[in-house]
């Protein structure tokens, strides 16, 4: 949880809308006493999307679809 002051949320409010849409936690204080949470609208959170990190596999065996003796019972 990140927590500014009003004026620090006024000059630099860009990047702390950015900062929340990333997923960060922005609450806005009046002095030490927290006011408000700068949150994000849910149609605006990002979606996951499949296939964005295609170097994460770095090895698959080559068995790996293989059907294993342990459940070869409930395969047939």
């Amino acid at each position: 949880m990140k927590q500014v002051t009003i004026h620090q949320a006024k000059t630099h409010l860009s990047r702390l809308i950015k900062e929340a849409l990333e997923g960060e936690e922005i609450v806005i204080a009046k002095g030490k006493q927290p006011m408000v949470k700068l949150v994000v609208v849910p149609e605006m959170q990002k979606q996951r999307q499949i296939g964005v990190a295609p170097d994460f596999i770095l090895y698959m065996a080559e068995d790996f679809d293989a059907p294993l003796e342990d459940f070869a019972e409930y395969m047939s």
